[in-house]
């Protein structure tokens, strides 16, 4: 089964790639590695999870969250690519979550983004990561995750 059948299946519809907020790239390829651009959760360029977590939303609102920051990656990912099919394996994620200072559950919020890349590639979804807690995130978004694919 393709990816694209596979995204079919789950009833996932890839999100266009978000446009650069900044002065950056939203994805660069060398060699066979596609880097993403930290994505945050935005749905047509909107951020829908604003605020900190153990402060202004719960650990399942930050996985939702981070659900939306992958497909924005894959977007990219896909646009580098030319087709997810391209992609021998997920490498890494590195999550960032806005969180209140006592709030030690980062790689719960960030688990949204890895369950969604393991259902979808299966084994060559699983990758190395990093949940990092911060006190601010651009427009107050609740989390912001890059990620690190091989293309074949």
């Amino acid at each position: 089964m393709s990816i694209e059948e596979r995204l079919q299946e789950l009833g996932i519809v890839l999100p266009k790639a978000n446009p650069p907020a900044a002065v950056y790239c939203p994805g660069v390829q060398t060699g066979k590695l596609v880097f993403t651009a930290g994505q945050t959760p935005k749905i047509d360029g909107k951020l829908q999870y604003i605020g900190k977590l153990g402060q202004d939303l719960a650990v399942e609102a930050g996985q939702a969250a981070a659900r939306l920051c992958i497909l924005s990656c894959l977007a990219i990912l896909k646009d580098a690519a030319g087709s997810l099919d391209q992609v021998e394996r997920i490498v890494k994620l590195t999550g960032f979550v806005n969180a209140a200072p006592t709030f030690t559950q980062h790689s719960q919020v960030i688990d949204g983004a890895s369950r969604l890349l393991y259902d979808i590639f299966g084994g060559a979804g699983s990758h190395a990561r990093s949940a990092v807690g911060c006190a601010s995130l651009p427009g107050n978004a609740c989390c912001e995750i890059e990620m690190v694919a091989a293309l074949k």
